[in-house]
């Protein structure tokens, strides 16, 4: 009988129940202190339980002291880096949306003091830097590779113009201070009327008016200089010179077929700057020679422009670059060293290009300048130059767009071609060579469309770039554009760059100059200096076949231009790929030297760098506006709004 009574108390449903909620209490017990030492079972982690109040997550290992597993922990995904939008897969998006800025948040942001706004991810400064020192008032136009004193002084020669290439100050003796600006600096005059007139007050400096007052360059009148648009050559004015060459040459095209322009020993670049009106972009240059300031002149005007000297090494220009270059009285000696000067301009000069000389050679007929004249026509002979056109006071020659006439020259001629293991876009401190630079084969660079449509089609030689990259450079090119079409549209439109007086503006890694040809399709009435960082592949050659203009730069250095030259710098990446190489201190003076007082810079890095440079912009004196990219709050990239105040 107590058998069966057993029996049927097991058997019956109360038992069962009972023995089920037994069984779920043990589960229970041993989820919550029998697990095994690294993680309690997921359903009862602290993690998944919904609170009202937040909370600290500790590890379950914090208290624990286990030696670590004998595995090594997974290393982080290497990731390419590549221009343009990837998807998770690593493939290129060719359409991709940017995303919109929120116009009410900077509305409210305009009225705040930006210096000490800050965003989730970016502490106020986590860096501390003490604020940098004003320069002395006798540095106010320095050039850091051009007014190196001490380096100047150890040069053997200078015969060939040694002294006006790039000497730059060793690592530890760099710009460590602030530019100051001249005596009653004003903001620029806005462009276009700056083609005409700046302030005195802003390039104090009369010497050029003393020597070519008289030939119809400059003038000062009361607190302005005034440019009447002449030139050594052409005192009746550029737009009439121009009108000569078209009529010259009609095949030169201004604006269609001719749209990348060197103009060599520019003077205050009236050439450059009344070729702006007919779709032209030239890129004016001189050296920093007795008349220092032309350069600067032709900036504070508003007109492309660099500092740069036909001396010993190639100008920082890619091959075949320009559709005509230009010298009108630029006192050079085309013809010297077995025509090496000349030969670097068929280096630049584009298959199929033109080369204006505007000289005494050309028009006088004294016997020694007849004779400087027969030696460029045996020079240009020999360079298989075609002379096209030569009336008045200037003459025109065309270049060859194949290799066919170097080929059939008598054996021994010279100059001799270029060996052909030599890359004509190798620039960064490379000698100049006295060879003819081969053309491509393939005809790449000479056939190129004409403008505007050449700014979006896909040049030839974007193939012959070297890209460490595992899909098409077409794909690259087509997503880079349409990166920077969308993140420019924004800029313009959410921070009203409509209003701003930019006009001189500047990509510090511009890759295939996606930034520059998104200002131009909005109608910008910008200039822009596309610079190709030699830590980077070199796109130079693509960006001159869109019909931009550019140069190579090495940015723990400094660039050749005068202080207060740009009114926008775009700095994409910038900094957190040179950290490596140098300090982010030494790129941020420098862009503050060449910054205009009133400028701005765009500054879009890795958040982990953020601290870093909002703390040197402080004490450089820059007001600072952190935003979030369109990626959100969280994302590992931060734009950073710098202003330089006046």
């Amino acid at each position: 009988m107590v058998n069966q009574g057993v029996e049927d108390f097991v058997k019956s449903p109360i038992t069962k129940v009972l023995g089920l909620t037994l069984v779920a209490f043990s589960f229970f017990y041993l989820g919550q202190h029998w697990s095994d030492g690294d993680q309690q079972l997921v359903f009862f982690n602290n993690q998944q339980q919904q609170s009202d109040t937040p909370s600290v997550a500790i590890s379950p290992n914090a208290n624990k002291t286990e030696p670590p597993p004998s595995h090594p922990p997974k290393p982080p995904p290497v990731i390419a880096e590549k221009f343009g939008i990837i998807d998770e897969n690593g493939v290129m998006a060719e359409n991709f949306e940017v995303g919109e800025f929120d116009p009410d948040l900077l509305d409210k942001f305009r009225n705040m003091d930006m210096s000490i706004v800050k965003t989730d991810n970016v502490s106020a400064s986590a860096v501390d830097i003490g604020k940098y020192p004003f320069c002395s008032e006798d540095m106010r136009e320095y050039i850091p590779c051009l007014d190196n004193v001490e380096e100047l002084k150890k040069l053997e020669s200078t015969d060939r113009g040694q002294k006006f290439e790039r000497h730059c100050p060793g690592k530890d003796s760099g710009l460590n201070c602030l530019i100051p600006p001249p005596k009653d600096y004003k903001t620029p005059i806005p462009w276009p009327k700056s083609r005409d007139e700046v302030w005195f007050s802003n390039v104090p400096h009369s010497r050029l008016v003393d020597d070519k007052g008289g030939q119809n360059w400059i003038e000062r009148d009361n607190d302005k200089f005034k440019f009447p648009g002449g030139g050594t050559q052409f005192i009746h004015g550029a737009d009439k010179y121009l009108d000569q060459i078209a009529q010259m040459v009609p095949e030169i095209a201004f604006g269609n077929h001719t749209r990348v322009v060197l103009d060599v020993g520019c003077g205050v670049a009236s050439f450059g700057a009344f070729l702006l009106s007919r779709n032209v972009t030239t890129l004016s240059i001189a050296p920093k020679d007795v008349h220092e300031n032309q350069i600067q002149f032709a900036l504070e005007r508003g007109v492309p422009a660099m500092v740069a000297a036909f001396a010993t090494r190639r100008l920082l220009y890619p091959s075949q670059a320009f559709e005509l270059i230009h010298c009108s009285r630029c006192r050079i000696n085309w013809t010297r060293d077995d025509g090496i000067y000349l030969l670097e301009v068929n280096r630049m000069l584009r298959g199929g290009g033109y080369f204006a000389w505007a000289a005494q050679p050309v028009y006088k007929h004294e016997l020694p300048l007849q004779e400087q004249w027969k030696e460029m026509e045996d020079l240009t002979t020999r360079l298989c130059w075609e002379l096209v056109k030569k009336e008045g006071y200037v003459a025109i020659w065309r270049k060859p767009s194949n290799n066919s006439c170097y080929m059939g020259r008598e054996a021994g001629t010279r100059p001799p071609l270029c060996d052909l293991n030599d890359d004509p876009d190798n620039v960064w401190y490379v000698d100049m060579k006295a060879c003819i630079s081969r053309l491509p084969d393939n005809a790449y660079g000479t056939n190129i469309t004409t403008w505007p449509s050449r700014l979006n089609n896909t040049p030839d030689r974007l193939h012959s770039i070297r890209l460490d990259s595992q899909i098409s450079r077409g794909e690259l090119y087509k997503a880079a554009n349409g990166y920077w079409k969308n993140i420019v549209t924004s800029y313009v439109h959410v921070y009203h760059w409509e209003k701003k007086p930019f006009r001189n503006v500047m990509d510090m890694r511009a890759g295939f100059g996606g930034y520059a040809a998104a200002l131009i399709e909005l109608g910008m009435n910008y200039w822009i200096m596309n610079v190709v960082p030699v830590s980077g592949p070199n796109t130079l050659p693509v960006i001159y076949d869109r019909g931009l203009i550019g140069v190579m730069h090495d940015w723990c250095e400094p660039f050749d231009t005068y202080p207060r030259t740009y009114d926008l710098l775009n700095a994409n990446r910038l900094l957190s790929t040179e950290q490596k190489r140098c300090n982010v201190s030494t790129i941020m003076l420098e862009m503050d030297r060449i910054l205009r007082p009133g400028g701005t810079a765009y500054i879009l890095d890795s958040v982990n760098l953020m601290d870093e440079v909002q703390a040197v912009a402080k004490a450089i004196g820059w007001r600072t506006n952190p935003r979030d990219t369109s990626e959100g709050p969280h994302a590992n990239w931060k734009l950073l709004i710098c202003e330089k105040s006046l």
